[in-house]
Formats: structure tokens, C-alpha cells, sequence
């Protein structure tokens, strides 16, 4: 890793908040978003991260960030949309579960929120 380091530059991802949301997620330098050429507003993202797993051991704010996503300073965590008015969020992983767990038989399956169910794709 050190012959990495001294070799090539190591990009970052990078979201901006603004109002708690973000905006927009660049790929850069640190260098460059300590500038502020940018502007303010940037926290650091992983890629890796989801659920507050990374598979390195080294989650970094519970989930990549993505536009539209809020930012909860308290959590320290990017957390989606709720995709669904009766999925629930997870507090240990900030992503939203559906009150009905997603089938286990293989089948492809979209949530249908009136029924409140799993609906087989044909």
C-alpha cells in the first residue's frame, strides 16, 4: 500500500450538503476539496459502505452517499429516500425496511404498497 500511495493520487468520493441533503458526489482529491475551489459543504463518502458495512472493516457514514439522500449530523450517517410510506428505518444500518421481509425462493418481487405485500415479476 505505501508503494501505492507514493505513486499515484488517491481519489476520494466526496458529497455535498446542502440544507441536509445531498446535492451532488464527485470523485477527488482531499487536497482539492480543502481548497474550497469547490466551495464548502463536502463530507467524505464510501463507496464500499453500506448498512454500516464495508467489506475492508472500515464503514464510513453508514451508507454511500447518493443525491437525494439526507444527512443525519446526529447518526453521522447518509441515509436514503424512504422508498415506501410503511417501510421503517433501521437504526443500526440508516436503510429502510419493508414491514414484510423481501420472499427467499428466488423469484423476482416488487413491493406493493397497498396490499402492503411482495408481488411476484412474471
Amino acid at each position: 500500500m505505501e508503494f501505492f500511495r507514493e505513486h499515484y493520487i488517491l481519489m476520494t468520493h466526496f458529497a455535498k450538503i446542502e440544507n441536509g441533503i445531498v446535492t451532488q458526489v464527485i470523485v477527488a482529491e482531499q487536497d482539492v476539496i480543502d481548497s474550497g475551489i469547490f466551495g464548502t459543504g463536502w463530507l467524505q463518502t464510501s463507496y464500499n459502505t453500506r448498512g454500516g458495512q464495508h467489506p475492508e472493516g472500515r464503514p464510513l457514514r453508514k451508507n454511500y452517499a447518493g443525491v437525494g439522500y439526507t444527512y443525519n449530523t446526529q447518526r453521522d450517517a447518509f441515509i436514503p429516500p424512504q422508498p415506501y410510506p410503511s417501510w421503517t428505518m433501521n437504526e443500526e444500518t440508516c436503510l429502510w425496511n419493508s414491514p414484510v421481509p423481501y420472499p427467499t425462493d428466488n423469484k423476482v418481487y416488487s413491493w406493493d404498497e397497498p396490499t402492503l405485500s411482495w408481488k411476484e415479476i412474471k
